[in-house]
């Protein structure tokens, strides 16, 4: 949910993605080829781009927030991770979700994405490095 919703303008889209994906795997519209992991993601990836294309106008991903679930207390925290999240390249973003929210290797990863173990390394680095940059002012309670 994470994932898709990393790519579109809400959660609601993010869940409506996330269905049409399924109903269509139910109807048998679509048939997993290789591992099935890799394919869903890069089956929901291209579902959130072909939504992306639909719109009549883009919205900036930093308005839409709450896809990010956060314990009792840390909603402001979330809130500035998601706002964050949506400053920095599609490219890197989808790499620290993958990572970080959906735990899967760098070898997963690329799989997925199609791409290097060693570019999705890389993308990763370069996000984190990118949000620590942009979060390190809220950390700091001098």
């Amino acid at each position: 949910m994470a994932y898709a919703c990393s790519f579109v303008r809400g959660p609601a889209e993010g869940e409506d993605i996330i269905q049409q994906l399924f109903t269509r795997l139910l109807r048998g519209d679509l048939v997993i080829k290789g591992p099935a992991l890799p394919y869903l993601y890069r089956a929901v990836r291209n579902a959130a781009f072909n939504s992306r294309r639909s719109w009549h106008r883009e919205t900036a991903l930093e308005t839409c927030v709450g896809w990010l679930e956060a314990p009792p207390g840390m909603e402001e925290a979330a809130l500035s991770i998601e706002r964050a999240m949506g400053t920095i390249p599609l490219e890197q973003r989808e790499v620290v979700v993958l990572h970080l929210w959906g735990g899967r290797t760098f070898p997963e990863i690329a799989e997925m994405l199609e791409i290097s173990p060693n570019t999705a390394a890389s993308r990763y680095r370069y996000a984190v490095g990118k949000l620590r940059d942009i979060l390190k002012p809220l950390g700091d309670t001098r």
